[in-house]
């Protein structure tokens, strides 16, 4: 019997070994090329690029996996609980394999393979943390093997909070949000510190299957796996079984969290910024790189910048007439469904979609889109207001087909089924009434920036970018027509001229090729021999023609070039007036150039750029201060921070043509539209055929420009003027912008001497003379001793007609631009 036991513990031990030796040569065969779990160690997982405002507000998020990396030392222990208690209870106690929570797997498998059930598993967070990072999800026995083996390797490597800090980080929760942090976001908008018991839980049950439980297609399956963690949070003692119950009475309230833009009104600023990091760092960089980008962005200022430029364009666009609804549906069954279906304006809030149920002479009947929740329901109220005919009275005239028609009803405007916009307007004592509204046809842009850092505080690229995401401030190339004339001036200025210096205002014409080339004054007329300040003021085109062909064009294109308004300026005269094409973002940075004396600047809608370590990778400020760091004050002079800008103007020549612009806005084309309590100089821009109309101006502390003009060029009608159109526009938005500042005179350069002129001849005026002006001279300047007309010789002989190449040919019979 013994012999027999010994014979049999011995055949025993022998497969024993055998067996263990198979095993053994398996698992060393499937493991024998595991990848380096070391790897983990310096795992930087793709972290989304987060864009700010200048007061930290968040614009835009831009990722491929939306996730924010948090160390686990954020984590609050609730937040770790549920994880736990979903996932692996026992991850504190076992060394990479919960073998108590693998036998149970088994048992339960074994159960669920006889009833024809799924199959379970039995994988430890630092299991999964294996697959994920390490290896591919493949259903294959020899994948568990290696998972098992890393699982052991990296606990030895790794302490429990990092690996739990890894899972936490990397793993998927469905809406394309990666990463306990961004989670939290997306499903709750909130941070990981302030989540609740139940959206814990919740979000603690999404990894196992995130499409199962989706919140909203899956509410009910949801809700049950979510109270199935708090049980096992009760159950594991993380949490007190009453606040457990109370937990799973609430509902999910899951409150998905917009994935582009969440700064009202940024949207045309923040995709500039996504365009420009793209060109300085790559794709990768911004979807991946976790970048933390500071923007210039003054959220106050942005919005009242659109607020303005919507309101010009509306203004123009009624004066144009009604062309009709958005589209037409039917309203015989539920006009709610209906209208829902259509898509509104997301970024024009003050608008609502409505379709109209009953029209008749004197009003019609709106029905309001309809409201949808969070998970795309359409609401089941149903709202109706009421249009008035006289508050529609813009509406009487019907545009079709470019004509337009005088109609005397509501019924003729509006019909049954036509999907309009509304705009619900407040009165006095909580009156309000609805008025029809319409996307207008004709576009713009505006642009503000403080002229001493070249800090862009507001870019609005258009009438809304959920209706065209063209950005007309910085990718619109268009003619500043007369707002380009300022630089010409200043090219005279800096070069031997004086604002008292006058030039002939005369028909000229210009030959080439048998074509004929005559610029005209806008209106038609010329005023004989004026002062600069007289040309530029009533924004003479004959008389900047004239100057530009004294000085040369060669002067004006270096000037041009130099205020980086041009990259190569074609050296022709129609360029002096302004024919050449632009964009608002670089006119307003040559616009900031006379605004701070002379000093050139580099416009940036960027701060600063922070790796996702915190650590500056770029930054505007280039301005340096040796002294500012010092650790405390021992008597020492204040810090001086030194001005490495370039001087690109005479600050005399700059606060000279500032002066003369100041005239524009008092005097001259502009007078009367911009009604500032302070001191203020712009130039109006108008081209040919009334296709731009323009005004850039500035205080002593911001710069602002705008544009109106159809994105395909076509005429706005006579009368379209800058000064008509957008130097109203201007005068709203700076008014609303500079409301609470203290009002700021331009500074004025020590040794300029003012001296009382004769408006009209430029010469020094006498004791009583009328029609005098005090003009700035630059030292050892002043008025001519004699009266002298420049361009009065060549046009009393008749030279003026010149010959030009045709290259310049081109350029001027494309049009001359410069109008007004």
């Amino acid at each position: 019997m013994f012999r027999l036991i010994g014979y049999l513990f011995g055949v025993g031990t022998i497969l024993f070994f055998v067996a263990a030796l198979g095993v053994a040569w398996y698992v060393g065969s499937v493991t024998r090329d595991l990848p380096d779990y070391e790897v983990l160690a310096s795992y930087e997982p793709p972290v989304m690029t987060r864009i700010h405002a200048s007061d930290g507000a968040l614009m835009a998020e831009h990722a491929r996996e939306r996730r924010l990396y948090i160390p686990i030392q954020a984590v609050p222990d609730r937040v770790k609980a549920a994880f736990l208690s979903a996932e692996d209870k026992n991850f504190y106690q076992h060394k990479g394999l919960d073998y108590t929570g693998l036998l149970r797997a088994v048992i339960t498998n074994v159960e669920n393979f006889s009833s024809g059930r799924r199959l379970v598993g039995a994988s430890t967070i630092t299991q999964q943390v294996a697959k994920n990072f390490l290896l591919t999800s493949e259903q294959k026995f020899e994948r568990k093997v290696r998972e098992a083996v890393l699982a052991f390797r990296i606990e030895q490597a790794y302490s429990k909070d990092r690996i739990l800090e890894l899972y936490l980080n990397e793993i998927f929760y469905g809406l394309n949000s990666y990463g306990i942090a961004s989670a939290a976001l997306t499903y709750f908008n909130k941070s990981v510190n302030e989540l609740s018991l139940h959206e814990a839980a919740y979000l603690a049950a999404l990894p196992k299957a995130p499409s199962n439980y989706h919140p909203f297609r899956n509410t009910e399956r949801a809700v049950g796996r979510r109270n199935w963690v708090i049980d096992r949070m009760v159950e594991n003692g993380y949490v007190a079984a009453s606040d457990g119950e109370d937990a799973k009475a609430q509902p999910l309230d899951v409150k998905p969290r917009r994935g582009s833009s969440h700064l009202f009104a940024s949207d045309y600023f923040a995709e500039e910024v996504r365009r420009q990091i793209i060109d300085r760092y790559g794709e990768e960089a911004l979807y991946e790189g976790g970048l933390s980008v500071r923007t210039t962005l003054d959220p106050e200022i942005q919005r009242k910048a659109r607020k303005a430029l919507q309101r010009g364009l509306i203004s123009y666009d009624v004066r144009q007439g009604y062309r009709g609804p958005v589209t037409n549906i039917s309203v015989s069954g539920d006009w709610g469904i209906a209208i829902a279906a259509v898509e509104a304006l997301r970024d024009v809030p003050e608008w609502r979609l409505g379709v109209v149920l009953d029209a008749d002479d004197q009003k019609a009947t709106v029905g309001l889109r309809p409201g949808s929740s969070a998970g795309g329901k359409v609401s089941e109220d149903r709202t109706t207001v009421t249009l008035a005919g006289a508050d529609m009275e813009w509406a009487y005239r019907v545009r079709t087909d470019g004509k337009a028609t005088k109609v005397k009803t509501v019924a003729e405007i509006l019909k049954p089924g036509d999907v309009v916009y509304v705009e619900e307007i407040k009165g006095e004592e909580d009156t309000s009434k609805h008025i029809l509204r319409q996307l207008p046809q004709v576009q713009g842009a505006l642009a503000a920036m403080d002229p001493h850092t070249g800090r862009v505080l507001a870019l609005v690229g258009g009438f809304s970018y959920a209706q065209s995401q063209f950005n007309r401030a910085t990718q619109a190339m268009r003619q500043p027509g007369s707002s380009f004339k300022p630089f010409v001036y200043a090219a005279a200025l800096d070069n031997g001229y004086s604002p008292a210096s006058v030039v002939l205002d005369a028909p000229i014409q210009l030959v080439s090729g048998g074509e004929l080339w005559q610029p005209k004054n806008y209106g038609g007329g010329s005023a004989g021999p004026s002062t600069l300040r007289l040309g530029i003021e009533r924004s003479r085109n004959l008389m900047t023609v004239r100057l530009a062909k004294d000085m040369g064009m060669n002067l004006v294109a270096e000037y041009a070039e130099r205020f980086g308004i041009y990259d190569d300026m074609l050296p022709v005269l129609a360029m002096s007036l302004g024919s050449g094409e632009t964009t608002v973002l670089r006119m307003i940075s040559a616009y900031a150039v006379l605004a701070n004396g002379g000093k050139q600047i580099k416009p940036s809608l960027i701060d600063r750029i922070q790796d996702r370590y915190g650590k500056t990778v770029f930054k505007h400020e280039e301005r340096t201060c040796d002294d500012c760091a010092a650790a405390d004050w021992q008597n020492q002079e204040e810090p001086v921070v030194k001005d490495n800008r370039e001087q690109v103007l005479d600050p005399m020549t700059a606060y000279q043509v500032t002066s003369m612009l100041e005239g524009v806005v008092s005097r001259g084309t502009a007078a009367g539209k911009i009604k500032l309590d302070r001191a203020v100089a712009g130039k109006t821009g108008t081209t040919n055929d009334e296709k731009d109309a323009w005004f850039v101006g500035y205080t002593a502390d911001m710069v602002a420009g705008v544009y109106i003009g159809f994105d395909t060029p076509t005429p706005m009608g006579r009368g379209s003027t800058g000064g008509q159109l957008a130097a109203p526009i201007f005068n709203e938005f700076m008014t609303a912008a500079l409301e609470d500042s203290r009002p700021a005179d331009f500074r004025v350069p020590p040794g300029l001497q003012l001296i009382p002129i004769n408006r009209k001849t430029g010469m020094e005026a006498q004791p009583g003379e009328p029609d005098v002006i005090y003009e700035s001279f630059k030292p050892g300047t002043g008025p001519a001793d004699f009266f002298s007309v420049i361009g009065m010789e060549e046009y009393a002989t008749g030279e003026e007609i010149l010959n030009v190449s045709p290259q310049a040919n081109r350029a001027i019979v494309s049009g001359a631009g410069g109008l007004y």
